[in-house]
């Protein structure tokens, strides 16, 4: 069964982010811990016991940002993205913002668009990765 929540365990989203972002991606861990998560919200998505996604939220004012979004290929295509996206939209709220903005790797735009988001600006690199910036309402 899949749990998503608000999380204190950092070691498992550092794990998953480890495994996805510096392992598959080829991002370098100085670029993947920025030093932001001290001050972010954590959401980690279960299966069972094994972390299979998460993401963190960095509210500023009305507007929040989601970032770090990742899910272990094992379990793509099966909704964790989606449930992880919705648990930090909420956590968003909680923290007052109407807003929510995020850097999608262009590959995964059709992901976001699902779930309502619009890309804004132009492409730009990220750690050797092409991205835009996506915004939704809440």
């Amino acid at each position: 069964m899949l749990r998503v929540e608000v999380t204190d365990d950092l070691d498992s989203c550092f794990a998953l982010r480890r495994k996805v972002f510096m392992d598959e991606q080829g991002i370098s861990e100085a670029e993947e811990f920025d030093g932001k998560d001290a001050t972010a919200i954590h959401v980690l998505a279960r299966q069972g016991d094994i972390p299979a996604g998460c993401a963190r939220v960095l509210p500023f004012g009305t507007t929040a940002r989601i970032g770090r979004v990742c899910v272990l290929p094992q379990f793509r295509g099966k909704a964790v993205g989606i449930a992880v996206l919705e648990a930090c939209h909420d956590a968003a709220r909680a923290t007052g913002a109407t807003r929510v903005i995020l850097s999608a790797q262009t590959r995964a735009l059709s992901f976001y668009e699902r779930l309502g988001y619009a890309s804004y600006g132009d492409v730009f690199d990220d750690a050797g990765i092409p991205h835009l910036m996506m915004e939704r309402g809440l």
